[in-house]
């Protein structure tokens, strides 16, 4: 029966998501552009920019501990049926907007009229990010339907309670936002590095 649900390998499931995967991060360094004026205040200039680069951080630091955790999650896979092509096509859907709220929060952030609207927006969209993923690896390990028997079970919780804490995280720096929207594009940054401890200790931090 696995054979006949097997629409594709898990190979090149895996190739297609490390493509997205390498376009939408590339392309957030096309928001941090070169400040225009005059050459005697460039450095001045460069400083101004700082919403560019923590945008641009936040969002390289997320997609990378995304990557490394997309990978991880594959590692524990049997094969690619139909609802984990689909599951991970709109996982990977999110992924490749992610420029767009990067570039909105970097051009946004301090204008009065603008700055809110840019970082719930940006919020939002790793709030939908993590609750897809979470969604994806569902489609994975529930009843341990594609994971490999020798994966322990231990481990497939440990990996479900490492996603957990995603989703009210990226809440709560959201709302943080109607208050102060610098705040929340620093809490981003925040959760960006929490994420980038290792399993771990992510986990142990948790309890």
């Amino acid at each position: 029966m696995a054979a006949m649900d097997e629409v594709m390998s898990k190979s090149r499931l895996e190739a297609f998501s490390d493509g997205v995967f390498a376009i939408a991060i590339t392309l957030l360094i096309l928001d941090v552009t070169v400040p225009p004026g005059s050459g005697a205040h460039l450095a001045h200039a460069l400083v101004r920019e700082w919403p560019a680069y923590l945008a641009y951080i936040t969002s390289f630091l997320t997609i990378s501990v995304i990557w490394v955790n997309h990978h991880a999650m594959f590692s524990k896979v049997t094969y690619a049926d139909r609802r984990l092509v689909f599951s991970n096509s709109v996982f990977l859907m999110v992924v490749a907007f992610i420029p767009f709220p990067t570039r909105l929060l970097a051009e946004y952030i301090r204008d009065p009229n603008g700055a809110r609207t840019a970082a719930v927006f940006f919020g939002l969209t790793f709030i939908v990010l993590a609750v897809v993923f979470n969604l994806t690896w569902r489609a994975i390990a529930i009843d341990r339907r594609l994971v490999r028997d020798d994966v322990p079970q231990a481990e497939i919780k440990a990996i479900f309670r490492s996603f957990r804490p995603g989703v009210p995280m990226y809440g709560f720096a959201t709302a943080i936002a109607f208050v102060s929207p610098v705040a929340s594009a620093f809490l981003y940054l925040v959760i960006a590095l929490f994420y980038a401890l290792p399993a771990d200790l992510v986990t142990r931090v948790q309890h």
